[in-house]
């Protein structure tokens, strides 16, 4: 959400607090005392500490020892907040107190707790309504976004198969006059065979994923032959795992894209192993600075989104980038069959 417009919903909630405050009042006859601001300035900022960092940070941790923590905090604030105001600052320049008396610690906490509740409980109010309504705009929006690519899916049928079947029909006529021809036209096919894979949950076999990559990376050695520098491991047992296609290529194609290939000093390094359900894939480059080719593939940011709508609190995508050498580093959790 847009920082003015939380910042608009923020106002409207403490207007609401505050309106709730000066009801109380007038209903209990106590007009505009000084205790009343006090106590008005430290629900303030115990009402703006709960609802920009205890209920947006500490409940998105899901530890109830934590959240309770960060409350006892946000009273204890409240309450030191409206002592220092009553019992210092009004004693200093007023020459009284809120209290006749002088009071005890526990005293004073015992008659302040439930006014240091109050402004605990707007903040969720607000805070809660705002965070349902935030859901519910990112809902309509990945069902947009659905749409959308369910559109562009259709759109996209009858193409790839009339290239599959054109490609297998090249190869017919290739082999006979040139056997590197093709090889890079069998490598092709592969690689649009596997993008006409459909399955209803979008998962297949990673082991399918792995071929995907090692083809495309071979299409590419055969473009710059032997000044291309790539070096490419996949460790690990890839038998009996899914993982959403065409995940991995993005952060491949980026580094195609943006490294340098042709040096043998500094290869582009793509390392790929799986430990029980977790896959972590690393790719290092350094840095071309040069003419950039203009086609690329849906880039890290299309990538980041689709990581969170498939793989919601189960990745990690790390980004290193120190002007000589870039580098990225995904950790998955792959579903289970």
């Amino acid at each position: 959400m847009k920082r003015n417009r939380l910042v608009i919903y923020y106002l409207l909630a403490w207007v609401c607090y505050t309106l709730y405050l000066y009801i109380d009042n007038v209903a209990n006859k106590r007009g505009t005392q000084p205790y009343v601001w006090s106590n008005l300035v430290a629900g303030f900022i115990e009402f703006s500490f709960c609802f920009f960092f205890v209920y947006p940070t500490l409940l998105k941790v899901k530890k109830i020892s934590l959240l309770v923590l960060g409350l006892v905090v946000a009273d204890g604030l409240f309450i030191g907040c409206r002592y220092l105001i009553e019992e210092v600052f009004y004693l200093w320049f007023l020459g009284y107190s809120n209290y006749d008396h002088p009071v005890g610690f526990w005293y004073y906490v015992g008659d302040n707790w439930w006014r240091a509740a109050q402004p605990i409980i707007f903040s969720f109010v607000a805070w809660a309504l705002l965070n349902t309504y935030q859901k519910e705009q990112e809902a309509e929006q990945l069902k947009q976004e659905k749409t959308q690519a369910e559109l562009l899916f259709l759109k996209t049928q009858i193409n790839p198969h009339f290239l599959y079947n054109t490609l297998n029909y090249l190869y017919s006529l290739a082999y006979p006059v040139s056997d590197k021809l093709a090889d890079a036209i069998v490598k092709l096919s592969q690689l649009m065979r596997y993008m006409l894979n459909n399955t209803l949950d979008g998962m297949l076999d990673l082991s399918l994923e792995i071929d995907y990559l090692s083809n495309y990376i071979k299409i590419y050695r055969l473009r710059f032959e032997k000044s291309f520098f790539v070096d490419f491991k996949a460790t690990g047992d890839f038998n009996g795992k899914k993982i959403a296609s065409l995940i991995l290529i993005p952060l491949v194609e980026n580094a195609f894209k943006h490294g340098v290939v042709n040096d043998a000093g500094t290869p582009i390094k793509i390392l790929i192993s799986t430990t029980g359900q977790q896959l972590t894939m690393k790719v290092s480059n350094k840095i071309s600075y040069g003419q950039k080719d203009s086609s690329s593939g849906i880039g890290l940011v299309n990538i980041r989104r689709r990581l969170e709508l498939i793989y919601p609190g189960g990745y990690e995508l790390l980004i290193s980038n120190n002007g000589k050498f870039y580098s990225t580093t995904l950790h998955l959790i792959l579903h289970k069959p």
